[in-house]
């Protein structure tokens, strides 16, 4: 039994997020303390019993104390399968922020796994579907084929978006006698995360979007035509669709992607925004493509967001140089190396996480 500190480094839910993703894969059973201890509200939030039931699905998991507000948690993993899961989160909670616990493990099953997930599509603190699509999905496509589909959008507060990921897995946990097994062929036979230099900048691409209660106003329009004028004077073909949903709440967002191009592969850099009530739909494109700007002009081969997201995968091996060295990064290698010790660190002044350790 594994034990987490849930108060280390930001001390927010990422910890328990990626130790339930982590144990699932591992097969390590871990208790956590200390949940969310420091926030306003402690302890577990609805998204994480969503995820723990998710999970539950997945691999028959059984979990201890996963209650509302509980400030601790004990999960134990059982074997991957391959199915299709259905989860509601209810009201705007996170998809993506579900995802984070349950897409790795079903990256690696024994056959094709489906998620059918309802709630919300955009929101604060979570990366939109649209990014999880077009930015994070192909990075990490040497691992799986997925196929991921947004069939309803879903705006705070109801939410009521709804998506369907088919996950074809290229490499299965199943085939061997134990994750250290699994683990020692994915190091040395499967292809790696190298996200080292920037390359050359081909295109920009993004997804400017609003309930179509707002196409009255051209919200879509204003924020996508805000969003090229700042990056106009990048040299590369710009192009932002816009689209209109019907929607049981109002909102908006855009989010728009860098592609580069290194070795004859492309690369990806991400940002978006969030629509607001009072804030004009220019500042919200603007906001996204300063945001681009900034990770582009880092020389970031990942950015911040991306980074983030792909430090589970870095087990298997790899490098990913990022714009800046967030806390919920730190906080995501501190949880890998609690499960395979010593696995990963951050070169600080490269802004690089490096995988170190090869499996015996």
């Amino acid at each position: 039994m594994l034990n987490i500190n849930g108060s280390y480094g930001e001390g927010g839910g990422q910890i328990v997020r990626t130790a339930l993703a982590l144990s699932t894969l591992t097969g390590i059973p871990f208790s956590i303390t200390n949940i969310r201890e420091a926030r306003p509200q402690p302890g577990l939030k609805a998204q994480h019993l969503h995820c723990i039931k998710a999970l539950e699905q997945l691999c028959n998991a059984r979990a201890e104390n996963a209650s509302l507000s509980s400030t601790k948690l004990t999960f134990h993993p059982g074997k991957i399968q391959s199915k299709t899961i259905s989860i509601d989160i209810g009201t705007a909670g996170s998809i993506s922020l579900l995802l984070q616990s349950v897409l790795l493990p079903s990256m690696f099953a024994p056959g094709k796994v489906r998620l059918r997930i309802k709630g919300g599509t955009a929101g604060k603190w979570a990366m939109p579907f649209e990014y999880f699509m077009h930015v994070l999905v192909p990075t990490i496509s040497l691992y799986a084929e997925i196929e991921p589909k947004l069939i309803r959008r879903g705006y705070y507060p109801k939410g009521n978006g709804f998506v369907d990921i088919k996950i074809n897995p290229l490499y299965s946990i199943s085939e061997f006698d134990s994750f250290e097994q699994f683990l020692k062929h994915m190091q040395q036979n499967a292809p790696k995360i190298n996200l080292t230099e920037q390359g050359k900048l081909i295109a920009i691409r993004g997804i400017s979007h609003a309930s179509s209660d707002l196409q009255k106003n051209n919200v879509a329009e204003r924020q996508a035509k805000s969003a090229k004028q700042t990056l106009a004077s990048l040299d590369c073909p710009i192009k932002i669709d816009v689209e209109y949903s019907n929607t049981l709440s109002t909102g908006s967002g855009i989010t728009i992607w860098a592609i580069f191009e290194h070795n004859e592969k492309n690369y990806f850099l991400g940002s978006d925004a969030l629509g607001e009530r009072s804030k004009r739909a220019e500042i919200v494109g603007k906001e996204a493509a300063e945001k681009l700007l900034f990770e582009i002009n880092s020389k970031a081969c990942a950015d911040q967001h991306l980074a983030d997201n792909l430090v589970p995968f870095l087990i298997f091996g790899g490098s990913v140089k990022t714009s800046v060295i967030t806390e919920h990064c730190r906080t995501n290698v501190w949880v890998c190396n609690q499960f395979i010790p010593n696995a990963l660190k951050i070169e600080e002044k490269n802004k690089t996480i490096t995988f170190i350790k090869t499996q015996k």
